[in-house]
């Protein structure tokens, strides 16, 4: 394991420069509807307020930047939905030339919004890591720039950018809160907001959360070795990769105090808890830090916690599926 992560603080800084301050400096606020029922501060972190509804654009600003100042102005990416949709977006606004390569059973509503942005769509049998793998062999052939989500570090340093938004408070204080909920599943935001935290509030808790059905990066990261799945099987698309990438991990490893696994049951209420106590309409990658909180509320008891809303790109039909009506007993 390197001691050190691939990031940068300072180029991290750098990159608040070239991301449209439309995805920057998204709101932070303490929630005191959500705190009776998890049993502990909270604090939630927006990054869905943008026109691309999630925190990828801030990683696809950074490349965007860089593409549009020389060399091929081709663009391909593998997209769960919210990559694709933001590469789109920030590619636009640039003029490149954008392909997006996603599975045929992702949310309807995520491959219409990048066809809406003027990316070109080409989807495949298979999930994920079957687009990854069709991504690759188009930026092979045609020799176009492959945008890989978390082994770019564009991705990493621009998803790092929230980091420098928690923990930069006013006059250099300390930030109130002593523990950090973050999606995982390529690990771009939870290693660049995870190396922020620890260069700059190192008693900050770093703890990514990961679907139980989606488990590669939690078991690699206990077992401090890539550790890939065969299939996945959970509502969280957004985080549902088989086969995590080395380089990440490694970084992961340095940054991460815990990496935990939530039942699926635990985020759609806590989906739920976002709609009804906060007026939140959230994917279920966003409630995975509250789905945490759920699951294990004596650890977090007493404490201040902020969890990032990474996104609130949903099929309408499925959400209402998900948060309609509770179990008996649940919220």
């Amino acid at each position: 394991m390197r001691q050190r992560t691939r990031l940068d603080t300072v180029r991290i800084r750098a990159a608040r420069e070239v991301i449209d301050p439309v995805f920057l400096d998204t709101p932070l606020y303490r929630c005191p509807a959500l705190e009776p029922v998890l049993g502990c501060a909270v604090s939630v972190k927006l990054e869905t307020a943008n026109p691309v509804r999630s925190f990828k654009g801030r990683g696809t600003e950074v490349i965007a930047s860089r593409l549009a100042g020389g060399g091929s102005r081709a663009v391909v990416c593998a997209s769960a939905g919210n990559l694709g949709q933001a590469l789109a977006w920030s590619g636009r606004g640039r003029g490149l030339d954008v392909t997006v390569v996603a599975s045929r059973f992702a949310p309807a509503a995520k491959l219409d919004r990048i066809r809406a942005l003027g990316a070109r769509l080409e989807l495949v049998d298979g999930d994920f890591d079957t687009a990854r793998e069709r991504a690759a062999a188009i930026a092979r052939h045609g020799g176009v720039r492959l945008v890989e989500d978390s082994l770019d570090l564009e991705t990493c340093e621009g998803a790092a950018t929230i980091g420098l938004e928690l923990v930069d408070g006013p006059g250099g204080a300390p930030p109130p809160f002593d523990a950090v909920l973050v999606a995982l599943g390529g690990g771009a935001m939870a290693t660049g907001v995870g190396h922020v935290v620890k260069a700059l509030a190192p008693g900050v808790e770093v703890i990514c959360v990961q679907p139980l059905g989606a488990p590669a990066m939690t078991y690699s990261w206990r077992r401090r070795q890539v550790v890939t799945t065969d299939t996945t099987d959970t509502i969280a698309d957004g985080v549902a990769g088989r086969c995590p990438i080395p380089a990440v991990l490694d970084d992961l490893l340095v940054v991460a105090d815990d990496a935990v696994l939530v039942r699926e049951e635990s985020i759609t209420a806590g989906m739920r808890l976002l709609l009804h106590h906060a007026g939140l309409v959230v994917e279920p990658s966003a409630a995975l830090g509250v789905a945490a909180v759920l699951e294990d509320r004596d650890r977090f008891a007493g404490r201040h916690v902020v969890t990032i809303v990474c996104g609130s790109n949903v099929d309408v039909d499925a959400y209402h599926r998900w948060v309609g009506a509770a179990p008996a007993g649940q919220v």
